[in-house]
């Protein structure tokens, strides 16, 4: 059995989604302290100057809780600017007419979240509807018998493998156990010259919108 220990993310990069679609189960852990170096509140895109960050604000007071217990800080006003970033950075993509008009609604809604979690919690599933592909996941916080140390939790549920979420030394209590679910991160078409890895799952959508699928089928077989 395979277990895929990771955080809420509203767009994980393509390391994170092959760990779970590699995975038998999947665990969001909502229960870890939230920290500024993870990427609950993050995501990667492709700039004018290489890779760039399209952030969602957190109250300062929340920021040494519980990630579920985390909340937005919406007296700020962020939702233009983050998608003015990505329309800048991807509006002559080859999927962004298509899919542009719904994502900016679905973005305006991010307005009316109060958690951080439940955001992302939607937001992944937005995502997964726009790819039409699925992954199914449990939050830490929903499992009676879930362990904070990965290495109990993994012989709690009697698995044999352990993945992680990717390049998280930083800020997510790590297993010495855990392996790397995708060896090598695969390319696509992607807007620009020199391909940057690691970006969040929106460079994939509008590079390779519906044809997304194929990226994935080398993300399971890796």
């Amino acid at each position: 059995m395979k277990v895929a220990l990771l955080q809420p993310q509203f767009a994980p990069n393509l390391y994170d989604l092959a760990a779970m679609l590699k995975a038998d189960l999947v665990v969001w852990n909502d229960l870890e302290q939230w920290h500024r170096k993870g990427r609950t509140h993050r995501a990667a895109i492709k700039g004018d100057n290489g890779q760039q960050w399209i952030n969602i604000p957190v109250k300062t007071e929340d920021r040494k809780k519980p990630i579920r217990e985390v909340r937005i800080e919406q007296n700020e006003e962020w939702i233009e600017p983050f998608w003015n970033a990505l329309h800048h950075s991807y509006s002559e993509a080859t999927w962004y007419d298509f899919f542009a008009d719904e994502l900016e609604a679905d973005i305006s809604k991010f307005s009316e979240f109060k958690l951080l979690s439940e955001l992302n919690t939607w937001f992944f599933g937005r995502l997964m509807k726009y790819l039409e592909f699925g992954v199914d996941y449990k939050l830490a916080s929903q499992l009676p018998d879930f362990d904070p140390n990965p290495d109990v939790f993994t012989q709690q549920v009697g698995a044999d493998v352990l993945y992680q979420e990717h390049d998280s030394r930083h800020y997510q209590w790590r297993s010495d156990e855990a392996i790397e679910a995708q060896p090598k991160h695969p390319e696509y078409s992607q807007l620009g010259n020199d391909f940057i890895p690691e970006l969040s799952l929106f460079d994939l959508l509008f590079n390779e919108g519906k044809e997304s699928f194929r990226v994935f089928e080398k993300l399971v077989r890796e």
